[in-house]
C-alpha cells in the first residue's frame, strides 16, 4: 500500500500559478501511473491529468491542455502538477492518486487551490 500526501494548494489571482506536490511513502511511486483529480464544491470529482508511466500517454483534460503539466522525480517518491494561467474555474479540491491495473486505488487526502477574480 502506498500513502499519498499532497501540499502547495493556496489562494492565487488570476492567471498566477501553483505547483502541487504529492510525496508517496510506503511503497515507489516507481510501481504506479499517477493522476491529479479535482472536485469543486457541489461538483463531482474529475480527471485532470496522468502521467506516462512505463511508456504510455500523458493524458490531460481539455479544460487544462497547455496550462497544466503533470511530472515525477522518483528518486523523491513525488509527482507533481505544475498550474499555470490559472482561473477561478481551477477553484477546487486537488487529489493525487496512484493507479493499480485499471482503477485509481490509492488517494491523498487533497489540498486546496482557490483562484480569486
Amino acid at each position: 500500500q502506498v500513502q499519498l500526501v499532497e501540499s502547495g494548494g493556496g489562494l492565487v489571482q488570476a492567471g498566477g500559478s501553483l505547483r502541487l506536490s504529492c510525496a508517496a511513502s510506503g511503497r515507489p511511486l516507481s510501481n504506479y501511473r499517477m493522476g491529479w483529480f479535482r472536485q469543486a464544491p457541489g461538483k463531482a470529482r474529475e480527471f485532470v491529468a496522468a502521467d506516462n508511466w512505463r511508456g504510455g500517454t500523458t493524458d490531460y483534460a481539455d479544460s487544462v491542455k497547455g496550462r497544466f503539466t503533470i511530472s515525477r522525480d522518483n528518486a523523491k517518491n513525488t509527482v507533481y502538477l505544475q498550474m499555470n494561467s490559472l482561473n477561478p474555474e481551477d477553484t477546487a479540491v486537488y487529489y493525487c492518486s496512484a493507479q493499480v491495473s485499471t482503477t485509481w486505488r490509492y488517494w491523498g487526502q487533497g489540498t486546496q487551490v482557490t483562484v480569486s477574480s
